[in-house]
């Protein structure tokens, strides 16, 4: 499907909301919230799974991880991982381990 008057693919994506604290306390919940959503882009056949982070307040290695997770499944199936309205905390966060290059970070 293209866009009218274009010669570019419509994008599609699936949107996943990132609770306020992506810490060792949230990652179980946020694991299974990011898997269900990369299982729904790839039946959809999406190209993006996006992840609002307007929401979060605190972000550590295991929240961390598990975005990388998400962008290590996703990039196997051939799907973009788009983190959206990132706060200046995980953007610092992504920032000073470097994974930042692992994402596509929509400006805030």
């Amino acid at each position: 499907m293209t866009s009218q008057g274009s010669d570019t693919p419509e994008r599609t994506a699936v949107a996943l909301a990132a609770p306020g604290r992506l810490t060792a306390d949230q990652r179980v919940e946020f694991r299974q919230a990011v898997l269900e959503a990369l299982d729904l882009a790839a039946r959809r056949g999406a190209d993006t799974v996006e992840v609002d982070l307007r929401a979060t307040t605190e972000i550590d290695a295991s929240g961390l991880g598990v975005l990388v997770l998400l962008q290590k499944r996703a990039s196997e199936q051939r799907i973009t991982t788009r983190l959206t309205n990132a706060p200046r905390i995980v953007r610092e966060m992504l920032e000073a381990t470097r994974f930042g290059a692992l994402f596509e970070v929509a400006p805030s």
